[in-house]
């Protein structure tokens, strides 16, 4: 079966360092098209793809007969009408997170994937990686007995770089939206929870929210835990999640969501009498992951593992958390 040709709306850093590599490399898939105006930006592309197809705008990539599937990695705010202009174009997409700003907006690209019948995800790359995949059968076998609490915390500081769309409240900043998907997404994931309440305090900078403590409390398929997620950019670089059970603990902490990047991805499972299993992935890439499954969903038919329904439920709880924060002072 031919493979699926991908194209890339805009020559974004993160693009040309990690997916556009791993679409490049990825079985089933073939990395055929870039759309971006300066040519000077194609060049990081071109070194390892040197037959790659440019566009200089958008609409011309997804203009292209020849391209089955797009890749969206622009800024926040641009997400929802790029990915439902894609599909409009007839083309499968994979839009990076958030792929919306509000859960509401999930739902156009909802209505739009189900009346196109184009494949449309949100490229929340971890669910992917074996170590989450692992956690999640760990958690599931009850191996750390009664889930009770889970604490996430994801932080970096870019307080030197104004200039970042993160930093910038008309691009969709804010750490909840950059990285609070990962908190919150990673244990929804592995829990199979959604809350029944929340509460977030926030502190703003410049407008934009830099730091977020979210407390919530969740009910399962196995019952209800507390959880909470640390999100900052303001603070020193810091990835964990913990899931603490009556008789043991899972920890994801080397890695959880820069994997092989940040460190070595690995998961812990804690048991009683201070036993220790750790299972480690080196060679692991959740990007190259990511791009096969959604080849295989194109082929087969089957369900995508992280489906935009999934997303809404990560998407709304955040929203809650935003609309009733309370901002504070440290």
């Amino acid at each position: 079966m031919k493979p699926v040709r991908w194209g890339v709306l805009g020559a974004a850093k993160f693009a040309r360092e990690h997916m556009a590599p791993a679409i490049h490399a990825a079985e089933g898939a073939e990395l055929a098209a870039l759309a971006t105006s300066d040519p000077a930006k194609a060049e990081g592309f071109l070194a390892f793809c040197p037959g790659l197809q440019l566009h200089s705008s958008y609409d011309a990539l997804l203009a292209d007969p020849t391209i089955d599937a797009v890749y969206v990695p622009l800024p926040n705010h641009l997400h929802v009408e790029w990915s439902l202009k894609a599909l409009a174009a007839g083309k499968h997409v994979l839009t990076e997170k958030p792929i919306a700003l509000r859960a509401e907006q999930i739902d156009q690209i909802i209505a739009a994937r189900d009346a196109s019948g184009f494949l449309a995800a949100e490229a929340f790359m971890i669910v992917h990686h074996p170590q989450w995949q692992r956690a999640k059968e760990w958690l599931d076998a009850g191996e750390i007995g009664q889930l009770r609490h889970v604490d996430a915390a994801f932080s970096y500081n870019n307080a030197a770089e104004p200039g970042n769309i993160r930093n910038r409240p008309d691009t969709g900043g804010g750490s909840l939206r950059d990285i609070g998907v990962y908190t919150l997404g990673s244990m929804r994931f592995v829990t199979g929870a959604e809350p029944e309440d929340v509460a977030a305090r926030i502190i703003l900078d410049a407008g934009v929210e830099v730091f977020a403590d979210l407390n919530a409390m969740m009910q399962g398929p196995t019952g209800r835990f507390t959880y909470r997620s640390m999100t900052s950019m303001r603070l020193a670089n810091r990835q964990e999640v913990v899931f603490q059970g009556d008789k043991g603990m899972i920890r994801v902490g080397s890695a959880p969501f820069n994997a092989n990047v940040h460190d070595v991805a690995e998961v812990e499972l804690h048991l009683p009498g201070q036993r220790v299993i750790t299972d480690r992935f080196p060679t692991a890439n959740h990007y190259k992951l990511q791009v096969e499954a959604f080849g295989r969903s194109l082929r087969t038919g089957a369900a995508y593992p992280c489906p935009l329904e999934f997303v809404r439920g990560t998407q709304a709880m955040m929203d809650r958390a935003l609309d009733t924060a309370m901002e504070i002072s440290l």
